[in-house]
């Protein structure tokens, strides 16, 4: 009959914009676990190592899929992890939270299979926020000074991984991300005298989480 026509028609052409399992928007929130290599610092004291601690990580994104085999993704990301100075057994820390705007595009097989096997590219800005309490002195301070200071740096991202549709509408992804920026010595300082053995800085990101198309 009519209405059963009008039904399946409308059927067909959703099916063709969604491109099989993909809807054309996504909107997903994921957790994992941010680490981040120490930076070596060379003084006159001697060697340490200073960066980040390890910490929980949380994002949530909204991505269009443009195409069978790629997409465009908004994402923003909460990182934990306290500042850190290392030099043999001691060690100081220094509250802070890192966060993360960025856009990148992901290249992916196709969207009609259910398993899809993705690359992601892009780029955006990070803010590192030392968030503790300063006081007159601090252990290690002939290394680094851990401060209660915000900066903005450029940000690359760049990483891959896999999107498995349990639905046609729920997906679980679990995916590895690599943020790329400058040092941020405004936060981390290197006392006079000290040198620190990098000028970037990487966070590397797993993450596990589930995104839901419509």
């Amino acid at each position: 009959n009519q209405m059963k026509t009008i039904r399946n028609a409308i059927l067909l052409l959703a099916r063709g914009a969604a491109g099989g399992y993909a809807q054309q928007w996504e909107f997903g929130a994921a957790g994992g676990y941010r680490q981040s290599p120490g930076n070596p610092v060379t003084a006159p004291a001697g060697t340490a190592t200073t960066g980040f601690a390890p910490g929980g990580a949380f994002s949530v994104y909204l991505g269009q899929n443009e195409g069978r085999y790629f997409s465009g993704e908004v994402r923003y990301s909460y990182l934990l992890g306290d500042l850190r100075i290392q030099s043999g057994g001691a060690t100081t820390t220094f509250s802070a939270v890192t966060q993360e705007v960025h856009y990148d595009l992901l290249f992916h097989t196709s969207n009609k299979n259910r398993v899809q096997l993705f690359v992601a590219l892009g780029g955006g800005v990070k803010v590192f926020e030392g968030t503790g309490q300063e006081a007159a002195y601090q252990p290690l301070s002939q290394y680094a000074y851990l401060t209660k200071t915000r900066t903005l740096k450029p940000m690359g991202s760049v990483g891959g991984g896999v999107k498995f549709a349990i639905t046609k509408r729920v997906l679980l992804r679990a995916e590895f991300r690599d943020y790329i920026t400058p040092f941020p010595t405004e936060v981390i300082t290197p006392s006079q005298g000290a040198t620190f053995g990098r000028s970037i800085m990487h966070d590397f990101v797993p993450m596990v989480g589930v995104g839901f198309g419509f």
